[in-house]
């Protein structure tokens, strides 16, 4: 019989070395799969015990599909009766395309037509067919003019295997795949490690196999080392396989195979080892030691603390050791300091006879360890770009080195033994002193100058927060520009002790290494927290990098929490912090900004003072309310606070309650704000005070077809507010589009005249950035007041003054479609435009009869 095991790209060797070791004959690797021959056993057999493969499969038929006809006629020409079991239910399959045959559905229809015609004629009944849960699988394979169909014996995938707790919705989604464990352990023996026979002199010092997860995330590569241990057969526990459905199943030769399986699980309970796991990420930790109980686990793995010296004490003495990591979904704040660990690990003298495989992104550990691994394999874990690297054990890369560089290699030059020395032998680790007494390893020593600069605008920045009163405020902006970072310092309030960063990296120019850029901001990452004195747990990084979903590091500020605890932002604990006598909640976790926009910290200062003459506020795109309290705390006696998502409004609502403005003065309303501003206008309401800070851009599929641009759409916008402004009223417009220009010539077409004042509301914290963001102070005046204060003619004032007399004599303009807000927060729109009058909101601001 033919037979072929499929598997992902990046496993097909690990795949055929598995086979043969299953004793598998004429096995040959091909792309995505390893084909065998054999007998029924043989099936049975890769079925049972390998850990590499998705799916095994045994060839039916192969012959000519030219066109459709050829195909029903080629298939139908199969004994099916003799293949499909009775009353079997069937689906099958298509992959490949023909010259002819082009639609894959239409080319398994044609197949599936053929197979129920011949048990039709040769049975009498046609095969039920049950696309999601087949008895029988067979696929369907094309390619030129030559086809294959195959039956599946899986049934299911087979690295379907992990325990239930690891499956269930909301817990598994960080658990590497079983298959992914399997070939990570492949790369370091595992299996020859636990089959070893200990000698005395192992007995004699207590010396075991050991196997160190320096990473251990959710625990996958724990899982699956301990079912090597223990010998137990990737396929004994499951009840349904897809080989039930076939005419040819020996059920006695199966029971066999199993209880051949459940003698060799017997004897490996003789096996002794040890398996130690640890995990920089106190979370991932969780996790892990949550799946090994749950699995029935706990007393073949040992969690301890990631420090050096604690690994290499419950790792004891060993007879042999290998080091695994899966650090693809290690938090940003925290890559730096796994890499560090598996980096002094790896060259502890009690493990250098331990290689190392890690499943990584970027390149990155190849940085930390201070050598190129010795192969890397391109995988896909979790549907995201990784490399699985393996770097030899010490002992192996020594004696390597000696030989590259050995006297007797006459035919090497210089500089191919330069080479594979720089290849095999990791370089010293460069470490800086912080001044602490404690060395830090940083994986580029040129790090020792932004230590030093961010050390002293720590020292200068310390003394100004202090006198000023201000404690959340940036310390550091891309000063050095191979450092291209943000870091600001929070400091919660008393209610809420404790210091936090939030650290974001610029996008780094095309012209630099992406691993080189990232290798810095690890460094960032690694240097801030120690020389500002706060937690790493404490540390949030928002960067530009891949990750999952998408980005392996986009997620730690974008949307980590789960939506249920989005809803519920009114009620969660949330860390709070002191502005200007007010008090404000932050979240550091769910999103690219944190709830207070540090740059504003002089705007919102200006609207308190503004508010002091207002009686009426209006703060359009809210988003968390900051500039709503300032308002309030400058006395005005009505607010209203427009925005169009529901959870920035409870933010504002509870900011608000916060600081002890409540009260039915104060209004929140979900609204489309250009919508809102067009009802307004057909009202009397109107403000003295209005506070807009409209997001940069946004092409969100929750605006329809339209798209937002501050740029390109200021001007209706502005127009808009001053029409909402009461007589002596005026607007501060923000926004932080870099080059933002003003369209003055147009807004005063309006009536609409800006005055700017952007340099007046820079922090000094900001002051490197002049262009962090821009202020106007809008006011409505006469058309032709306003028209004369920016530098029209006064013919051009005088066309203008007869088309607004004149109607009909206006000059046919273009129409722009009015923009469409759709949400806030500085970079994005969130939320749905509600119908108008059909607030989702519960709280709206009712529009008052024109008679009032």
């Amino acid at each position: 019989m033919e037979f072929y095991a499929s598997c992902p790209e990046g496993f097909e060797s690990a795949l055929a070395d598995e086979l043969k070791r299953l004793g598998l004959s004429h096995v040959r690797r091909l792309k995505g799969r390893a084909t065998f021959e054999g007998e029924l056993e043989e099936g049975y057999r890769a079925c049972l015990w390998s850990r590499l493969a998705s799916r095994v499969f045994v060839v039916l038929g192969r012959f000519e599909a030219q066109d459709a006809d050829e195909l029903y006629d080629s298939v139908y020409d199969i004994a099916w009766e003799s293949i499909v079991r009775p009353g079997a239910t069937i689906a099958i399959t298509a992959r490949g395309v023909t010259e002819q045959l082009r639609n894959t559905r239409f080319s398994a229809l044609r197949a599936k037509d053929a197979l129920c015609d011949r048990l039709a004629e040769t049975t009498g009944r046609r095969a039920d067919v049950d696309a999601a849960d087949p008895d029988v699988h067979l696929l369907l394979s094309l390619r030129q003019r030559r086809a294959s169909i195959s039956l599946d014996l899986s049934g299911d995938p087979l690295f379907k295997r992990l325990p239930p707790a690891a499956t269930r919705a909301g817990e598994g989604a960080h658990v590497l795949r079983p298959d992914y464990a399997a070939l990570v352990l492949a790369q370091v023996g595992w299996t020859a490690l636990c089959e070893r026979e200990l000698t005395a002199d192992d007995y004699e010092n207590e010396a075991l196999p050991t196997l160190i997860d320096a990473s251990c995330a959710g625990g996958g590569l724990l899982l699956e080392a301990v079912n090597i241990l223990t010998d137990r057969a990737p396929g004994a526990a499951r009840e349904r396989w897809g080989f039930e459905g076939w005419q040819l199943h020996d059920a006695v030769l199966w029971e066999q195979l199993l209880a051949e399986a459940r003698e060799r699980e017997a004897a490996a309970r003789e096996r002794q080892a040890r398996i130690v796991a640890v995990d920089i990420d106190p979370a991932a930790r969780k996790t892990a030691e949550r799946m090994v109980k749950c699995a029935g686990y706990k007393r073949f793995v040992d969690f301890c603390a990631a420090k050096p010296a604690t690994v290499l004490d419950h790792a004891g003495a060993v007879a042999g050791a290998a080091l695994v990591a899966d650090t693809t979904e290690t938090p940003l704040s925290l890559m730096h300091d796994a890499m560090t660990l598996i980096g002094e690990l790896r060259r502890a003298p009690e493990l250098a006879s331990a290689p190392v495989a890690a499943l990584t992104r970027d390149g990155l550990l190849a940085r930390a360890l201070h050598a190129e691994p010795e192969r890397s394999i391109a995988v896909m874990p979790n549907n995201e770009e990784a490399a699985l690297e393996v770097w030899p054990s010490l002992d192996h890369a020594a004696a390597a080195f000696e030989a590259a560089t050995s006297a007797d290699a006459e035919e090497q030059t210089a500089d191919a033994q330069g080479e594979a020395a720089d290849t095999l032998m990791p370089e010293p680790t460069a470490t800086l002193d912080l001044g602490d007494g404690k060395p830090l390893p940083v994986l580029i020593p040129e790090s020792e100058q932004f230590a030093n600069r961010l050390r002293k605008n720590a020292r200068l920045r310390r003394k100004w927060a202090k006198r000023e009163g201000v404690s959340c405020y940036r310390v550091y902006d891309a000063d050095l520009p191979d450092y291209s970072a943000a870091i600001d310092l929070y400091e919660g309030c008393p209610q809420t002790p404790g210091r936090w960063l939030v650290i974001a990296e610029y996008a780094a120019p095309k012209t630099i290494d992406p691993a080189l850029a990232q290798a810095r901001m690890l460094d960032i990452l690694a240097i801030a927290p120690r020389i500002l004195d706060v937690p790493a747990e404490h540390v949030h990084a928002k960067a530009r990098m891949r990750s999952r979903g998408g980005s392996q590091y986009g997620k730690q500020g974008a949307g980590k929490g789960a939506s249920g605890e989005r809803a519920n932002i009114a009620r969660r604990r949330l860390p709070l912090i002191e502005e200007g006598g007010l008090t404000f909640a932050v979240n550091f976790d769910d999103y690219l900004d944190v709830g207070i926009f540090l740059d504003h910290r002089v705007t919102r200062n200006l609207v308190r003072e503004h508010a002091k003459q207002a009686r009426r506020f209006l703060n359009l795109f809210a988003y968390t309310g900051t500039a709503t309290c300032y308002a309030a705390d400058g006395g005005v006696e009505e607010t209203v606070t427009v925005d169009l998502s529901n959870t920035y409004l409870d933010w504002a609502e509870r900011n608000m309650r916060q600081n002890g403005f409540v009260g039915p003065q104060h209004h929140f309303v979900r609204d489309d704000v250009l919508a809102w501003i067009r009802d307004q206008r057909q009202t009397r309401n109107r403000w003295d005070l209005i506070f807009v800070d409209p997001p940069t851009f946004s092409n969100s599929s929750k605006m329809g077809r339209r798209t937002w641009d501050v740029q390109r759409d200021h001007v209706e916008l502005l127009a808009g507010v001053s029409r909402l402004l009461a007589q002596g009223g005026h607007a501060i417009f923000s926004c932080n589009l870099r080059g933002f220009r003003p369209e003055t010539r147009k807004l005063a077409r309006a009536g609409v005249v800006l005055e700017d004042i952007t340099a007046q509301t820079i922090p000094e914290d900001f002051a490197r950035n002049q262009k962090v963001h821009h202020c106007y102070i809008v006011r409505r005046l006469p058309i032709e007041d306003a028209m004369a204060e920016v530098g029209f003619s006064a013919e051009e004032i005088a066309e203008r003054t007869e088309e607004l007399r004149n109607p009909e004599a206006r000059k046919p303009r273009a129409a722009a479609p009015a923009p469409t807000q759709a949400g806030n927060g500085k970079s994005n729109f969130a939320g749905k435009p509600s119908p108008a009058g059909k607030s989702k909101k519960k709280k709206f601001y009712a529009s008052k009869p024109k008679g009032k």
